[in-house]
């Protein structure tokens, strides 16, 4: 789960990291009288979303004047498009005004999760204010990590190491120690999956300040946290992986032109691998788990048929506690209730497997059948040549 950069240094504040003096702001009004009382000093207005790049899209403004507020204002309500939400953009229903921070160094700053070592690190570089992704392209030994060991946690001496491979002066060893050891405990506390500070600014008057922040949490930790749960934000989100969730179906979009539907997060890579071997693509990752029921079948293939990207359904399903008979029932009830435009190709092994192709054919629908992953394949490439769909995916254009 993401949520916004001013929830994030609400949370960076309760852990002693410094943040800019500011406020989040709803609506126009809020904004001028923001501006009101600066009285003329200048600050910046940030767009809230969940995604990056809001500066070389116009979602960061130098504001200086009640005018320049009230024009800048004009983002709310509309929609952000950036390299990272995609053409779709993310609707700006909050900005966040801050003081100015000038400064000159920049750092970057994060804990996250090493999981070929299963373990926390802590990740540093002299080269804030940039992707760490470039940083570490261009210039990898620039990328400082130390790791951290679950059963002992971040000690001191290892923020002291981060803090002397970075370069700065003795006088700061204090603060920028106490900022990681913040940020560490923020990560763990909360259930983190990521906390980052990009950048961490070494201001003229203020000295360490977090000017920027990210923090993503592991979804299957919320129930822990009420606090954080509170804070989602479903209007960031993908509609139709917020209609999954609410029916315990595990659903992400993708680019792709071949709509998956499977039990099995493994069965799912697999599928997916499959799809892109044969030459197509994956339009989603849709897991209906081992305990699906024909309800939240046919609420899969709701889904499914929601995004105006699939071509051909693939429903691959090995059957164990969700039985080859209970799946066929269920995408036979769907089928005879929705519309549904597109071909289907369904691959049953497993748990009374006959007993759900019998069912299939029983139907008098017209369903693909492949017998195996590899006959899978092959059927979904002819069908998408007969939907005239490009391969790479996506409709033509």
């Amino acid at each position: 789960m993401k949520i916004h950069e001013y929830q994030a240094k609400a949370l960076f504040q309760a852990y002693g990291i410094p943040v800019p003096h500011g406020r989040f702001l709803k609506t126009s009004e809020e904004t001028i009288r923001y501006a009101k009382e600066r009285g003329g000093d200048p600050f910046v207005l940030k767009a809230q979303i969940h995604g990056g790049g809001r500066g070389k899209a116009g979602g960061i403004k130098m504001i200086r004047s009640e005018k320049e507020a009230e024009e800048s204002a004009r983002l709310l309500g509309t929609r952000l498009v950036t390299h990272q939400t995609g053409p779709e953009g993310r609707p700006v229903d909050t900005l966040l005004a801050e003081e100015v921070i000038s400064g000159g160094k920049e750092f970057y700053l994060a804990v996250a999760i090493d999981r070929p070592r299963r373990c926390a690190v802590v990740i540093a570089s002299p080269e804030g204010g940039m992707e760490i992704e470039e940083v570490a392209a261009r210039s990898p030994e620039k990328i400082l990590m130390e790791h951290v060991h679950p059963g002992v946690g971040l000690r001191p001496f290892q923020a002291a190491r981060i803090f002397y491979a970075l370069g700065l002066a003795p006088s700061y060893k204090g603060d920028l120690t106490a900022i990681i050891l913040g940020l560490y405990r923020l990560f763990i506390d909360k259930d983190c999956s990521l906390a980052e500070i990009n950048p961490l600014v070494l201001a003229d008057e203020r000295g360490l300040v977090a000017v920027d922040g990210k923090i993503d949490f592991d979804d299957n930790a919320l129930f822990r946290h009420p606090d954080i749960a509170g804070l989602r934000d479903m209007a960031q989100e993908d509609p139709l992986e917020v209609e999954a969730r609410e029916h315990n179906l595990n659903y992400i979009k993708l680019s792709g032109s071949v709509g998956c539907m499977v039990n099995g997060a493994g069965l799912a890579m697999a599928t997916m691998d499959l799809i892109k071997y044969a030459g197509a693509q994956p339009a989603n990752f849709l897991d209906v788990g081992g305990g699906a029921t024909s309800e939240m079948v046919r609420q899969g293939l709701t889904i499914l048929l929601s995004d105006r990207d699939v071509r051909v359904i693939f429903i691959n399903i090995f059957g164990g506690i969700l039985r080859c008979d209970t799946l066929a029932n269920g995408v036979v009830e769907a089928a005879r209730n929705l519309t549904i435009p597109v071909p289907m190709v369904i691959r049953l092994e497993g748990t009374n497997v006959d007993e759900g192709r019998k069912i299939l054919a029983a139907s008098g629908l017209t369903f693909h059948v492949a017998y195996d992953m590899k006959d899978g394949a092959a059927k979904i490439m002819q069908l998408l040549d007969v939907a005239g769909s490009d391969r790479t995916g996506g409709r033509d254009r």
